[in-house]
């Protein structure tokens, strides 16, 4: 009944997969996502003005905070000790839109795109909750995965 997923056994009900025979090896992943706006939010945004304060300080907490968290809000995930945590932000004027990228590692049995998922994810909302006042409009979009390695599997990258 799997089909090939992982997270499901012979009669199709929800399991963590059993980790525990795999070796430890370092893991990496990358993953990034937008949110759109108007060209006045970029600005303020750039400008330190917003009302709430600073938008992607908070944001940058708000990431880190979700990626060490994964396990808490994805109910099969394996929780993970992090040994390393970024969260950058880049302003694009162009769109206009902030992307947000986590890169999250660790040294276990599995994978971290998960955690670094999360952190994009509550970045881009938190972006969402300090600006939303001033622009309902925002979406948030193509978060993804960029980028992982380690493990059985290797080296990953999207195209």
């Amino acid at each position: 009944m799997s089909g090939g997923f992982t997270h499901f056994d012979e009669e199709g009900r929800a399991i963590m997969v059993d980790i525990g025979a795999k070796q430890d090896t370092a893991r990496r992943a990358v993953a990034s996502g937008d949110i759109r706006m108007s060209r006045p939010t970029l600005d303020m945004i750039a400008a330190g003005g917003a009302k709430k304060g600073d938008v992607l300080g908070v944001a940058r907490v708000a990431a880190m905070q979700a990626a060490k968290r994964a396990s808490d809000l994805i109910p099969l995930c394996h929780p993970l000790a992090l040994t390393r945590l970024a969260v950058d932000f880049e302003l694009d004027a162009g769109k206009p839109c902030v992307r947000c990228t986590v890169t999250a590692e660790t040294t276990g049995k599995t994978g971290v795109e998960m955690e670094a998922l999360a952190g994009v994810s509550v970045g881009l909302l938190t972006v969402y909750d300090m600006c939303k006042a001033v622009d309902r409009g925002m979406v948030i979009e193509n978060v993804r995965l960029l980028r992982k390695e380690g493990g059985k599997s290797g080296l990953w990258e999207a195209s």
